[in-house]
């Protein structure tokens, strides 16, 4: 006997779709972040990507996949023939295919970076690891609800199970990564950085035009430019600069984090440019000033037109 769906039946199914696929998604992208910052590529330019988006896509996802999975629950124990509904089989029937394709293909590469003598790494297997284990757990679940009518103690059991896999990777990215204090700490000094170079700019330029270093960093605005003196993003104070000689000079600010720890570094959720560190802009942790000196031949003077 085949069962009507309706319009209810079709988006709750829809929406448990929606949400499980992209909840799994979000979830395999923080494992991968965590993965990437506790084992970082040595050899390349490389950041972690941050971990704000698929932690927020997780506390909304999680939630909303239970609830729906819940109501489908109750809709089917109070009519079991709710279950063989098309929409629900051929749900159940692409998860079942996408999963298994996907843990499959999972260890297809595995075998072939043995084979083909790839570097196997901590990393790479670890987010094999990762995918195959999330996948199984969809798998499973998908598999039990086409079985038989699960259970309310059986449900539960799946949706604790679900919760304390989310709630587990989440803390793993806080505990590697930082949390969301660390970041902003980190987002400011880079931030900091970036102003501080912007600054050395000007005041080159200002060197090359005026044939001298100004005397303070107000000397710098000028009311036909659209250049604004940066302040300390976190302090709002003005970034202290000292002229200490007439091609030399000095920048200072106060940094939370000492750029030589290399595994906060791997942990930033912007990019981290190691040119920062070959072009001296090294800092420790505190207040910390970067001695400049202009070299006249790498930076000569503008010769006013008669």
């Amino acid at each position: 006997m085949n069962t009507k769906t309706t319009g209810k039946d079709f988006f709750l199914h829809l929406g448990l779709l929606v949400s499980l696929y992209a909840g799994v998604s979000f979830l395999l992208n923080l494992l991968f972040s965590v993965i990437n910052a506790a084992y970082p590529r040595v050899t390349s330019y490389y950041y972690t990507p941050s971990i704000s988006f698929p932690v927020a896509a997780l506390l909304i996802l999680t939630p909303v996949f239970l609830i729906l999975a819940s109501i489908i629950g109750k809709i089917e124990m109070a009519d079991p023939e709710k279950k063989d509904i098309w929409v629900s089989r051929w749900g159940n029937y692409l998860t079942l295919f996408v999963t298994g394709a996907v843990m499959i293909g999972d260890l297809i590469a595995v075998v072939y970076y043995f084979l083909d003598g790839q570097d196997i790494t901590t990393a790479f297997l670890l987010k094999v690891l990762a995918v195959f284990v999330v996948l199984a757990i969809v798998f499973g679940y998908t598999w039990s609800t086409m079985t038989r009518v699960l259970s309310p103690q059986i449900r539960m059991a799946w949706r604790i199970g679900a919760i304390t896999l989310v709630v587990i990777s989440i803390i793993l990215g806080f505990s590697v990564i930082g949390s969301p204090r660390t970041q902003r700490l980190v987002r400011y000094d880079t931030q900091k950085i970036n102003d501080l170079q912007n600054i050395q700019g000007q005041v080159v330029s200002y060197w090359q035009m005026k044939k001298a270093l100004p005397a303070t960093l107000t000397d710098l605005q000028d009311s036909l430019s659209y250049y604004d003196i940066p302040n300390d993003p976190q302090s709002h104070q003005p970034y202290t600069y000292t002229a200490q000689s007439a091609t030399m000079f000095k920048l200072c600010a106060t940094f939370n984090w000492d750029s030589k720890d290399k595994t906060m570094v791997n942990s930033l959720a912007v990019p981290y440019d190691d040119r920062f560190v070959s072009n001296n802009w090294e800092h420790g942790e505190g207040q910390q000033c970067f001695d400049r000196t202009i070299d006249p031949q790498r930076y000569p003077q503008f010769e006013k037109n008669l």
